[in-house]
């Protein structure tokens, strides 16, 4: 595990910096710190132009290879961009499902045409992908998958429905898991594939959430169609494919994701200082233990990020989500409780949370997309300890 940078390593990490420090003014001041979970509805025009902002400097998909489109930066550097982005307040990133899940799949698992016709898109932050997983009975569990996909000459035809599909109103591309062969269960019998989302079998529904924004959606497919080269490896190995993609979730990005904890941490400990709250000691206690475990969830990344880039979870991925869902949680419970009395207070009408107000409500779906708890606590045991898998119910 590198926990240290090089000197080369810092001089990149001052080039970031001063790169975000000059653009990220006049027309995209207003993007710094917003766009972030909870936050997604936010400004999307303007963060979309902002990922072609990025491309311009060649900022965006940093750790592709150079024959896809990247620059092929080295981890630590990765871990730098990430780090750096965040610290600066760079907007939620539009093109982060494309970049880092579609993007890494399509360049391990497909065909030369489809790296050519589907790569650029998303490097030049012009092409934005949704994720095609969930549905209304398979959430957590992927083998439960209904959504079916019927072959019809060189156009394969899609019916069913995804739902908690995160920006998809924003989004020209989704892939999809779909049951392609009939009478197939479990895992058996799956496809992933890229379907265009401009077309009139798809319709998509917002889904309001607690913090009264609906960056999620209900996607139905009504007889959706897509081309037959748009099916990334071959019929049936949509489990295995979905299973790697899962890898690339739990890449570099996470150490962002780290940082914009961080500045969530630095608000909560700004304000326990000036509001009194920080001389409260049992406050005191469960600020010092975030820090702690906040610390925790870095070095375990630097871990897990020392093993392949391939898609495949070592035993340090599998325990991250559990880990990460679990701490901001306890942060969304600690903000509120920091912020006393003013958590009950919004700051204007009809619904207008403040920045912690948000964090803490969207905080309570952590622990349930991606993966719950339970799911999250079976994949532990099951594939990094090797036990016996949960008893399920006969058919």
């Amino acid at each position: 595990m590198k926990i240290r940078f090089s000197d080369a390593d810092e001089a990149f990490r001052a080039e970031v910096a001063a790169w975000l420090a000059e653009h990220l003014r006049g027309e995209f001041a207003a993007l710094r710190f917003r766009g972030g979970p909870g936050d997604e509805h936010s400004f999307p025009e303007a963060r979309k132009a902002w990922e072609r902002k990025l491309a311009e400097g060649r900022w965006t998909c940093v750790g592709w290879a150079p024959e896809h489109g990247g620059r092929g930066l080295s981890i630590s550097q990765q871990v730098i961009f990430h780090e750096e982005y965040a610290r600066a307040g760079g907007p939620g990133r539009m093109g982060h499902i494309g970049e880092g899940l579609a993007g890494p799949t399509i360049a391990a698992f497909g065909t030369l045409d489809q790296k050519r016709r589907l790569l650029p898109g998303i490097v030049a932050g012009t092409e934005f992908w949704c994720q095609g997983y969930s549905e209304p009975g398979a959430g957590s569990d992927l083998a439960n998958v209904r959504t079916r996909a019927v072959l019809e000459g060189d156009t394969w035809r899609i019916s069913g429905q995804k739902v908690w599909t995160s920006l998809a109103h924003e989004s020209d591309w989704c892939f999809v898991i779909a049951r392609t062969e009939a009478g197939s269960v479990g895992h058996q019998g799956l496809s992933f594939l890229l379907v265009p989302m401009d077309q009139p079998g798809i319709s998509v529904r917002p889904i309001e959430q607690l913090t009264g924004t609906s960056e999620f959606n209900e996607v139905f497919f009504d007889g959706a169609l897509t081309d037959a080269a748009n099916i990334l490896g071959a019929p049936g190995d949509g489990w295995k494919i979905a299973m790697a993609l899962l890898g690339f979730e739990r890449g570099v990005s996470t150490l962002g994701q780290q940082m914009q904890f961080q500045n969530e941490l630095d608000e909560i400990v700004r304000i326990a200082r000036e509001n009194g709250a920080a001389r409260d000691p049992l406050l005191r206690q469960r600020i010092a233990e975030a820090w702690c475990g906040l610390r925790i969830l870095r070095y375990n990344s630097l871990r897990m990020l020392s093993g392949p880039q391939d898609g495949s979870l070592r035993r340090e991925a599998m325990i991250y989500k559990l880990n990460w869902a679990s701490w901001h949680a306890d942060l969304g419970k600690l903000a509120m409780d920091v912020l006393g009395p003013d958590a009950e207070l919004l700051a204007g009408e009809p619904y207008e949370l403040g920045r912690l107000q948000a964090m803490f409500l969207f905080s309570r779906s952590d622990t349930l997309y991606g993966g719950t708890n339970e799911i999250q606590r079976n994949i532990i045991a099951e594939r990094a300890l090797g036990m016996p898998r949960e008893p399920r119910p006969r058919a």
